[in-house]
C-alpha cells in the first residue's frame, strides 16, 4: 500500500514508469501492481524531479519601480537603486515579497532556491527576513541562503563583520563579489579572504565572479586557486562568469582547465546577463553569456540560474526555470538534440548538484519532490514551456490543474488541436 503512485510517466531519460511514494520518499520505480491512497494519471506526460534555481536574490524580488525605476537598464543603476530601497525597506516588506515569489516558485514546480542575500547592512533585516522566510517554506522549498556583501568586502566599511554575523546567524553559503573592490588587488585579496571562511567553517562558496564586460577582469583565476589550495573541490561556484564573453580566447584556453582541476562550477544567468551586459557597446554588441559550451566541454559543471524576477535590475520574470533554459539554449547556440536535453539537465540535475542536494531526483531513496508536465519530453517541455500538471513536494501534492486543449473551431478542419507537437511527443532524443 503506497501513500500516492504517479502512473504511467515519461522520465527524462526516455523510460516510462510508475513511481511509488511512501512517507515523503520514493520507494518504487517501475511497473507497479499495488494500491495507494491517491494515484495520479500520468500517462504520456513527462515525470521529472523538480526545477533547481541556484542563483537568486529574494530580498530584491518583486520591488520593481520602488523606489523608481532602472531607466539606463544597467547593473550600476540597478546597484545604486537597491541602495535605496534597502534603506527604507522593512522586514515585513521582504518577508512577504519573498514569501509571495516562494508561491510562484511552488506553482512552477521549483523546489530548491539558493538566494544571495545583501549583508551590507548593519540591521541585517534581509538576512533576518530570508531566515524568517525558509522556515516558514521548508516544508516543501529548500532555499539555501548566501552571505553576499553586495557593496564590497573591503569597499564597504562593516561588510567583513556583518557577513560573519550572519553567517553565526545560520546562512550556510558564502558569497562575495571582487570585482567590485576598489582595485583588482582587493577583489583577488576578498576572494582568498572568503575562501578561508569557509575552509574555517566546512562552508560552500558561490561567488558572483566577473560580472563585467572587462575581459581583464579575472577573478575566476584566484577562485580556482584557493579553491585548490584550500581544498574546497566541488564546493565552490563562480557565478555570472561574463567577462569571459570577452576574454581573450589562449587565456581561455589555459583558465578552464584551471577551474575543471578545482572543482569549480559555473553558474551562468542568461536572462540577466543578456539584458544587462554589452550596455556600453555599439556595434557588434556584446551579449555577455559566459562561454557555456567550452565549460561543459571541459568538464565543469554548469547550471542556469534566474537571478532576478522584478527587481531593480530584471523587470520580468515568472519563476518558470524553463524560460531560462529556453533562453539559454538561444544564447549559448545549444540546439542539437543532445544539448538541448543537457540545458533540461542544466536547471535540474546540475543545479542540484550545484546546491549540493544529496536527496534529490528520480530514484528510490531520494525525497518524494517531483513534477508532472504537459509535455512528453525534456526537449518538448523546453519548446513549450507547458503546464505543471501536478507539483508534488515531499510526498505531498501542492499544485494541480486540469490537463489544457486548445479547442479551434475551424471550417473542414479538426475540432480539437493540441499544444503538442506530434513529432516530439513521446520521442527520444
Amino acid at each position: 500500500m503506497f501513500d500516492l503512485i504517479v502512473k504511467g510517466g515519461s522520465l527524462p531519460d526516455g523510460r516510462v514508469a510508475d513511481i511509488g511514494i511512501e512517507a515523503g520518499k520514493i520507494t518504487a520505480i517501475g511497473t507497479i501492481e499495488a494500491e495507494a491512497g491517491r494515484i495520479i494519471e500520468a500517462t504520456g506526460d513527462l515525470v521529472c524531479p523538480p526545477f533547481v534555481d541556484p542563483h537568486f536574490h529574494m530580498d530584491a524580488t518583486l520591488s520593481y519601480g520602488t523606489p523608481r525605476i532602472n531607466a539606463s537598464g544597467t547593473l550600476l543603476e540597478g546597484i545604486g537603486l537597491w541602495g535605496e530601497l534597502k534603506d527604507e525597506m522593512t522586514f515585513e516588506q521582504v518577508r512577504d515579497r519573498a514569501l509571495a515569489y516562494c508561491d510562484w516558485a511552488a506553482s512552477m514546480g521549483l523546489l530548491a532556491i539558493r538566494s544571495h542575500v545583501d549583508t551590507c547592512d548593519d540591521r541585517l533585516l534581509g538576512v533576518q527576513a530570508l531566515l524568517e522566510v525558509r522556515k516558514q517554506v521548508s516544508g516543501y522549498i529548500d532555499l539555501q541562503l548566501v552571505a553576499f556583501p553586495q557593496d564590497g568586502l573591503y569597499r564597504d566599511p562593516t561588510a567583513l563583520a556583518n557577513t560573519i554575523r550572519a553567517l553565526d546567524m545560520g546562512v550556510e553559503v558564502v558569497g562575495g563579489i571582487p570585482h567590485f573592490e576598489r582595485t583588482m588587488a582587493d577583489g583577488a585579496a576578498s576572494v582568498t579572504q572568503l575562501c578561508e571562511i569557509a575552509a574555517e567553517r566546512g562552508l560552500m562558496v558561490d561567488m558572483h565572479c566577473d560580472e563585467t564586460d572587462d575581459p581583464l577582469s579575472r577573478h575566476i583565476e584566484t577562485l580556482a586557486y584557493e579553491a585548490q589550495r584550500l581544498g574546497l573541490q566541488g564546493r565552490v561556484a563562480g557565478s555570472h562568469l561574463t567577462s569571459m564573453h570577452s576574454m581573450d580566447n589562449y587565456y581561455v584556453s589555459k583558465l578552464l582547465p584551471l577551474m575543471q582541476e578545482a572543482g569549480i562550477a559555473a553558474i551562468p544567468n542568461p536572462l540577466i546577463n543578456i539584458v544587462l551586459q554589452g550596455r556600453h557597446d555599439s556595434f557588434p554588441k556584446r551579449r555577455g553569456l559566459t562561454r557555456v559550451k567550452e565549460m561543459l566541454a571541459m568538464g565543469i559543471t554548469v547550471g542556469f540560474g534566474q537571478d532576478c524576477v522584478m527587481d531593480p535590475w530584471y523587470s520580468m520574470g515568472t519563476a518558470d526555470m524553463l524560460d531560462v533554459a529556453f533562453m539559454g539554449l538561444h544564447v549559448a547556440q545549444m540546439t542539437s538534440p543532445e544539448e538541448m536535453r543537457q540545458c533540461f539537465e542544466m536547471v535540474t540535475t546540475s543545479n542540484a548538484r550545484i546546491m549540493g542536494l544529496s536527496d534529490y531526483g528520480l530514484r528510490v531513496g531520494a525525497k518524494a519532490s517531483l513534477v508532472v508536465l504537459d509535455a512528453g519530453n525534456p526537449i518538448e517541455a523546453l519548446r513549450l514551456r507547458p503546464d505543471r500538471l501536478c507539483v508534488i513536494a515531499g510526498g505531498q501534492v501542492i499544485a494541480s490543474r486540469a490537463k489544457n486543449d486548445a479547442r479551434l473551431s475551424l471550417p473542414g478542419r479538426p475540432a480539437s488541436v493540441r499544444r503538442r507537437h506530434p513529432a516530439h511527443t513521446g520521442a527520444r532524443a
